[in-house]
């Protein structure tokens, strides 16, 4: 994940995308052998007995018929999941997409040349948005080296969505519209919208074939800020696009009833390059404790930012940043990509312009000027109110384990992601008496258009780690012994998934095509187990390592009584955000964090007693 950039590069961004293989289709009987292994950790031997008949009856049965056109539908697509995913897991949901589905964090340059500080917002908002700019360019000149595994080549469809790229509401669907285009391609937009208080402006990030230089974009910067400085806020028309999805689409088929300028409006912030949102808010994060900004990014004024756009730049008045995305057309790993790329930048040149400081005259930034009436103030202090409702019940940790970190992990032989993904099965063992369902994400980029696939943590083995580890009769050596059971079977599931081999997006498919013919649904998907086990997205914990780079993101939680994690490790640290719904009387972010330290504590003094 790191950024290759060679000055003369022998392979193009792009040009593998047309020899990637296609996502397989996995056999049918695997599938169901290892979904009745994922549900054994939550069924009763009674309850087992049930499900194992069910899917028995399934496989034998409405399902066979339902893989065929599985297997039909895959010989006429290279990814036979693609569309289905996008609309299933984004398009079609119609409770707010800003919380509920877009991700947000903290960038890591406080931890170097930009500590918090006051007077500097616009400053270094220049420098970063120009390196930001670079990497636009790099992408459309196809000078990013494409992202491998080995030797093997991951996809790098998803890298087009960063910039220019934003989802559009629907009565009944959203859809995304993507203006990127490379080089090679034809024009690309290249405007950026800049969003202070409640108002939005516009400017060209390129003049005369050449992008604009920190000094120039500080002067447009300054500006906008010159605009709103002891103005009244804007309309915010911006808080409609946290609001539930069908209620925001016709919301917007209402402004641009009133008035068609509203169209073009939207349609210059649909294309732009990205958002630059000027934030007021202060939030004072050390690289110890990111939970200041972290909340912020992800819960802070929703007047600012564009809640559908694919990519929206938070600058915050105390000099940190963070942002927040729409889910809907990238994961996670592509902005991490571009945040590390921007952080390596400003760490080569700590944080400072060096070239030159000559201002070329070009035209200020438009403001963007909505036509309203009293129904669309109406509408934006609705999507206001249900939004800060939203916010305030949801409780955001972020925090740095600095005892040890990826270094002393691996020193002890062991996966790094496993180590995290058992501590928190144990944590949340240790503090609910029971396991938790768990989603991990697993890429699977190797494939054309590959996007994921859930790997499940809480295995049979996990539970029965867990389960040793609170006896107090157990000896170290049976814990050692489960915990290693336990590592083996996380990373050989792992590397299934990740190699078109996991079952979950295989059952989605069968679900999908019986709703899509109008069939009964089968038996397996109104099994109680099915959603107990996680199964129609109700996993308890849903986690996902955003890599090994200095870039951390958070999320809500999928379910209201479960939590959010995501967390990146470092050679000596491990930094990770967790969610929860405070209105959950079971759950709480702070503790099922402190019972991770300990849980890592325990597992590093197990796997070092074992060296000796």
């Amino acid at each position: 994940m790191t950024n290759q950039v060679s000055e003369f590069p022998t392979e193009r961004t792009f040009q593998y995308q047309h020899s990637l293989p296609p996502l397989p289709v996995p056999s049918l009987e695997a599938s169901l052998a290892k979904y009745l292994d994922a549900v054994r950790p939550f069924a009763t031997e009674e309850e087992y007995q049930v499900t194992a008949a069910v899917v028995k009856r399934f496989g034998e049965g409405i399902g066979k018929d339902l893989h065929q056109k599985l297997l039909q539908r895959a010989r006429t697509r290279r990814n036979w999941l693609e569309e289905w995913w996008l609309n299933a897991a984004y398009l079609e949901l119609r409770y707010p997409s800003q919380l509920n589905v877009n991700f947000g964090g903290p960038a890591p340059y406080l931890e170097h040349c930009w500590p918090p500080t006051e007077g500097v917002q616009l400053q270094r908002n220049s420098i970063s948005m120009w390196h930001t700019l670079q990497y636009w360019d790099l992408l459309r000149t196809e000078r990013l080296d494409p992202h491998k595994a080995g030797n093997v080549v991951l996809d790098m469809d998803q890298f087009r969505m960063l910039f220019c790229t934003c989802k559009v509401p629907g009565v009944t669907k959203d859809t995304i519209i993507n203006y990127f285009k490379t080089e090679s391609e034809g024009p690309c937009p290249s405007h950026v919208v800049v969003m202070c208080k409640g108002r939005f402006f516009s400017f060209d990030a390129v003049c005369d074939g050449h992008i604009l230089t920190p000094p120039e974009l500080l002067r447009q910067l300054t500006h906008v800020k010159q605009c709103c400085e002891g103005e009244p806020a804007g309309d915010g028309v911006a808080a409609l696009t946290s609001e539930e999805r069908t209620r925001w689409a016709k919301a917007r088929e209402y402004l641009i009833g009133i008035d068609p300028a509203n169209k073009t409006i939207l349609e210059t912030i649909q294309s732009s390059l990205f958002v630059v949102s000027l934030d007021d808010a202060k939030p004072y994060a050390t690289a110890e404790n990111y939970t200041p900004v972290t909340r912020e990014a992800l819960t802070g004024d929703p007047t600012i930012r564009w809640g559908d756009k694919s990519y929206n730049s938070i600058s915050f008045a105390d000099g940190t940043f963070g942002s927040n995305c729409d889910h809907a057309p990238y994961d996670a790993m592509v902005l991490v990509t571009q945040g590390y790329y921007v952080d390596q930048q400003l760490k080569a040149t700590d944080g400072k312009w060096k070239g030159s400081e000559t201002v070329r005259p070009m035209p200020l930034p438009e403001e963007l000027v909505f036509t309203v009436d009293d129904r669309v103030r109406s509408d934006v202090a609705h999507a206001k109110q249900q939004y800060f409702e939203t916010t305030q019940d949801l409780q955001v940790v972020c925090y740095a384990f600095t005892s040890f970190g990826k270094a002393a992990i691996k020193q002890r032989k062991l996966h790094p992601d496993t180590f995290i993904q058992l501590a928190l099965q144990l944590a949340y063992y240790r503090q609910h008496g029971r396991l938790g369902s768990c989603y991990e994400t697993a890429m699977t980029r190797r494939f054309y258009h590959g996007r994921t696939e859930t790997m499940r943590p809480c295995t049979l083995e996990a539970q029965n780690w867990c389960h040793t580890m609170l006896l107090p009769a157990a000896s170290a050596e049976a814990k050692r012994k489960a915990l290693l059971l336990a590592f083996n079977k996380h990373n050989k599931l792992m590397a299934e998934a990740q190699n078109g081999k996991g079952f979950d997006r295989h059952l989605l498919g069968l679900y999908l095509i019986a709703k899509e013919e109008g069939l009964p649904m089968p038996d397996l998907f109104t099994d109680p187990l099915y959603s107990k086990s996680g199964g129609g997205g109700n996993f308890t914990l849903s986690t996902s390592l955003v890599g090994y780079t200095t870039v951390l993101g958070a999320v809500a939680p999928m379910v209201h009584h479960g939590y959010g994690f995501f967390y990146r490790i470092g050679d000596d640290r491990i930094v990770a955000s967790c969610t929860a719904w405070k209105s959950s009387p079971e759950t709480d972010a702070e503790t099922l964090f402190q019972n991770l330290v300990t849980s890592l504590h325990e597992m590093l003094h197990l796997a070092t007693t074992a060296q000796l």
